[in-house]
């Protein structure tokens, strides 16, 4: 029997099946990348969010780029600069690192302010460290600076910040990083030709291990639905 087109109905029949076997191929292939590609995203997912418990248990961080529109008022500086804070809440350190260059003034003093009544915005006193912080190098434009705190001693704080935390060495430490946190401590680099300050930012803190875990699961999951609607149906 002679199928139309020309073709036997077997090689007909044989013909259909083999497109039938080709779709289904190609579809247990996308399947089986699909299924590859989560995998992938769970696991990394995985791995963050066992290392999460430990990172959030030791040191959380801080960072802010250092400008003169970042001050209140804003200037005009053409400086640039930036800090990393970290807090180690296990050894009650604060591990500062920064760097800056192109100060119109030469450098004075430089420190940690807090807490203001808004996040990200206004002036506040300071609260780490009188003076200045110890070692800051002064008289520079550029330069670079690190230095580690200990949060358990009265001379790290102000004693107008440390009134202000309740008196007490405990309740600065809690306070600071209570403002940390929300936004609302700065690091100010003061020079003499803007006494105030020439280069700040507000810190603010970086992404943490289950954030980034988080979202790595929500974009194997935004793979898997549009490969999903990729599929014939």
């Amino acid at each position: 029997m002679v199928a139309r087109g020309g073709l036997s109905a077997d090689r007909a029949q044989r013909l259909r099946v083999a497109r039938i076997w080709a779709v289904e191929f190609k579809n247990i292939h996308l399947k089986e990348e699909t299924m590859r590609q989560i995998a992938r995203v769970s696991a990394l997912a995985i791995t963050l969010l066992a290392i999460a418990p430990l990172s959030q248990a030791t040191v959380i961080t801080y960072q802010a780029p250092l400008s003169g529109l970042a001050e209140s008022p804003p200037n005009a500086s053409p400086a640039t600069g930036f800090v990393s804070v970290d807090y180690d809440a296990s050894a009650h350190t604060l591990l500062i690192a920064s760097n800056w260059s192109d100060l119109l003034g030469i450098t004075s003093v430089a420190h940690i302010h807090c807490c203001t009544a808004l996040a990200n915005t206004g002036n506040v006193g300071v609260a780490v460290t009188p003076g200045t912080l110890p070692g800051f190098p002064p008289g520079v434009t550029a330069g670079s600076y690190s230095t580690l705190l200990d949060l358990t001693l009265a001379t790290t704080y102000t004693s107008a910040f440390v009134t202000a935390a309740g008196g007490t060495v405990a309740g600065a430490e809690a306070a600071l990083v209570a403002g940390l946190g929300s936004q609302q401590a700065y690091f100010n680099i003061h020079t003499s030709t803007f006494p105030a300050g020439e280069i700040r930012g507000f810190l603010t803190e970086v992404p943490e291990p289950a954030t980034l875990a988080l979202l790595a699961a929500g974009l194997g999951g935004l793979a898997w639905r549009r490969r999903q609607r990729s599929l014939p149906s």
